[in-house]
């Protein structure tokens, strides 16, 4: 440590009291108590993999009495740290580091209890280690309260707009039986609104029966199960967005110009095969189980049964890492489309009367179907952002209102000759294309 002590802030000294228990069996014999105050940013120590909350003034507090560990104390250990008004949307957590958890350690509250309070917080700790106050990032609760309800709400009328999604293809399907491109147009748009169908549909059953957990309504292996459904359904979602990227590539840039046999079935094993394994694979290492969403006063809002906190590094890469390579394709795909359909513009591919706002229109839903409104979620990190969060609810809750939308501008009505504006440009893209050559 350093060799010379620095000067205390005035009104921020932080206190330790240790149970009369530790000396009483330490009576006959002579033992050393050490009290360290580390400053982990300059020693470069206590860091942990992932780790959401911030470390109080970057000091860990480490205490030891003799040589042996010190556990399962009847009296805990009062530590207490001293700081200012804490800043909107955290709430602290008193951990200590857990030698166990991880590669090398990681910081746990198992054995802890925070009492917080304005001008600190009071740690009750039953053992001897090294402590901390860790500021987690939350949400204060009648803002959770409000996200929640218009989650729920947003999902309701999803599934209703989702439902009418697939009839609306269906029907489509049925009427045109001889335009095959047409058919598996719809077919690839139908396995999309399937997979937020029941994404939609998981979630309102997740957040009912995670909460009855609350009255003890839900075990710990169906909340498993149903962490993993809920996992399930959101990747198959990714999934078919990366899907609906590939085609749109294919339909535009490549013009389908080879056959694929069987095409629908093949898309339907990638989007509804790969995420089972993903999802298998994470349930096999134990990802899956109670998930709190908690208020800046440390109390529990909302439970869910996901991915533990054991195991964010599953969320990072099966949600997060997964994503972001999805909605970086889809943007590249995104853009490549546009261009390709100012130059049909300009060429007098497409009909030169179609109106402004039905043109901006397919273009929000295409952007919308290849999962823009979910990469708002980059921007909620450390829920600081209050209109962040709306948007994202909001945004999401409503795809399914957007995708019906976007196809019934996009295909409906249509002409015999006609039947599916994708369709119709590509036919005139290879007329114009063999012209050309």
């Amino acid at each position: 440590g350093p060799g010379m002590l620095n000067t205390t802030e005035k009104g921020k000294e932080g206190k330790i009291q240790l149970p009369r228990e530790i000396f009483q069996s330490l009576s006959s014999q002579t033992a050393r108590l050490v009290v360290m105050v580390l400053n982990i940013h300059q020693l470069g120590m206590f860091e942990e993999v992932n780790q959401t909350g911030r470390v109080l003034d970057d000091t860990v507090v480490g205490i030891t009495v003799g040589e042996t560990s010190i556990s399962g104390l009847q009296d805990p250990v009062q530590l207490t740290f001293a700081h200012r008004q804490l800043p909107h949307g955290v709430t602290p957590q008193c951990v200590f580091w857990d030698l166990s958890k991880g590669m090398a350690g990681g910081w746990s509250s198992s054995g802890c209890v925070t009492h917080p309070g304005d001008k600190g917080t009071v740690c009750l700790c039953k053992h001897l280690t090294f402590f901390t106050l860790l500021l987690n990032p939350a949400l204060d609760e009648s803002t959770a309260r409000a996200l929640m309800t218009v989650a729920t709400a947003g999902c309701g009328v999803a599934m209703a707009f989702s439902t009418f999604t697939i009839a609306f293809c269906i029907f489509l399907r049925c009427r045109f039986r001889s335009e095959e491109t047409l058919r598996t147009n719809l077919g690839l748009h139908m396995n999309l609104v399937g997979s937020l169908l029941l994404l939609n549909l998981a979630f309102l059953i997740n957040s009912g029966l995670s909460n009855s957990r609350l009255s003890g309504g839900t075990q710990l292996g169906t909340c498993k199960v149903l962490g993993g459904l809920t996992h399930y359904c959101l990747l198959c979602f990714f999934t078919w967005t990366a899907l609906e990227g590939c085609h749109l590539y294919l339909l535009f840039v490549k013009v389908l110009g080879t056959y694929i046999h069987h095409y629908l079935v093949k898309l339907c094993l990638v989007g509804w095969g790969l995420p089972a394994l993903m999802v298998g694979v994470a349930g096999a290492i134990d990802s899956y189980g109670d998930y709190s969403i908690r208020s800046t006063d440390h109390q529990a809002i909302a439970h869910l049964c996901w991915i533990t906190p054991k195991r964010v590094l599953v969320h990072y890469i099966t949600n997060c890492g997964y994503f972001g390579l999805i909605f970086l394709f889809n943007v590249v795909v995104f853009g490549v489309v546009t261009q390709k359909s100012c130059c049909l513009q300009g060429r007098g591919v497409v009909q030169g009367d179609r109106k402004a706002w039905k043109v901006a229109l397919v273009a929000m839903g295409l952007f919308c179907l290849l999962g823009a409104t979910w990469a708002l979620a980059f921007l909620t990190h450390g829920t600081s952002s209050v209109l962040v969060l709306y948007l994202f609810t909001i945004l999401n809750s409503l795809q399914g209102i957007f995708i019906f939308i976007w196809l019934v501008v996009l295909y409906y009505p249509k002409t015999k000759e006609t039947a599916g504006s994708l369709t119709h440009i590509i036919r005139h893209d290879k007329t114009a294309t063999v012209s050309q050559d």
